[in-house]
């Protein structure tokens, strides 16, 4: 049985706005599976419908073999959800806070203490401290441990490293591997390309729709085009200059290189630079380059 089932699912939003468009896909037990897009794909409106605080219009949802609409009560009891926003209680420190959560879903800190050990070990120095006054990373950290602390089947985490810094990134994900080590279904959005890696399996989305489901190497393997790595001592005018070469078929800015595609074979490498170079561009580098997640992106939406 697969923990987490969306058949031909679709959520509109009044009459005009279709968040999630005729979707279907499957996630398997114990696996690290991530929806991958940016904002306004429809990533939120997945997790709501999945965790029963909004129902789908068209479709069929089902969490551990349960109907999110008729047993949405059951359900609520076995996952766990993290939203992007902190929705914990600021006035509250952070052993109020997890002893609330706990209470809630009548179990104790300690009786699942060894399943967020990990992580509460680095919050435990400010165990006083009220949670308003946590830092990014410390609030992300709390608010994984009272999603976790009733012992979820599945755990729901929605942008969960959104705006935080980049070592708190890698602690999170770090966590996450460790949480699926106890057989623990976790489902993650994120609009970061480079976490895609760290997935078992993703779904690139876009417009509420999912075009490409298979495992990051699965999706690089796919890309079909050679592609190159390309820089010079005016990267703007190397967009201008290249963009005007007969061969060139895409041309895209990767932080400081662009990342270049062309409509047939490159044999003679030497000949693209000299072009740029015949141009006015002066420093030209160019080398080959194996694609990304976000190539494989931005070529799928082209």
């Amino acid at each position: 049985m697969h923990p987490v089932v969306l058949e031909n699912v679709t959520k509109r939003y009044g009459k005009e706005k279709i968040a999630v468009k005729e979707l279907s896909f499957t996630v398997d037990e114990g696996e690290l599976f991530g929806l991958i897009g940016p904002d306004g794909a429809g990533k939120t409106t997945i997790f709501r419908m999945l965790t029963t605080l909004l129902l789908p219009d068209i479709g069929t949802v089902r969490v551990c073999g349960l109907d999110t609409v008729k047993e949405y009560k059951q359900i609520r009891q076995i996952v766990g959800y993290m939203p992007g926003r902190f929705s914990l209680y600021q006035d509250l420190s952070v052993e109020e806070n997890l002893n609330f959560f706990a209470a809630v879903f009548k179990t104790s800190v300690q009786e699942n203490y060894e399943l967020i050990k990990d992580i509460y070990v680095q919050l435990e120095p400010f165990r006083t401290r009220r949670a308003g006054k946590l830092s990014g990373g410390m609030k992300q950290k709390l608010a994984l441990c009272c999603a976790l602390i009733h012992k979820p089947r599945v755990l729901f985490l929605d942008e969960p490293t959104t705006g935080v810094d980049a070592v708190s990134r890698k602690e999170f994900w770090e966590m996450l591997k460790r949480l699926k080590d106890q057989h623990i279904t976790i489902l993650v959005s994120t609009p970061y390309m480079d976490e895609a890696n760290l997935c078992d399996r993703v779904a690139l989305m876009q417009n509420g729709k999912i075009f490409s489901i298979d495992t990051p190497s699965g999706i690089t393997a796919a890309y079909e085009d050679e592609l190159f790595a390309m820089k010079a001592n005016n990267m703007f005018d190397l967009m201008r200059v290249m963009r005007t070469f007969a061969l060139t078929k895409s041309y895209l800015t990767f932080g400081d290189s662009a990342h270049i595609s062309f409509k047939e074979r490159i044999t003679n490498e030497d000949a693209v630079t000299d072009f740029a170079v015949q141009h006015g561009l002066q420093d030209v580098e160019l080398r080959r380059i194996s694609p990304t997640i976000e190539d494989a992106f931005i070529k799928f939406l082209s």
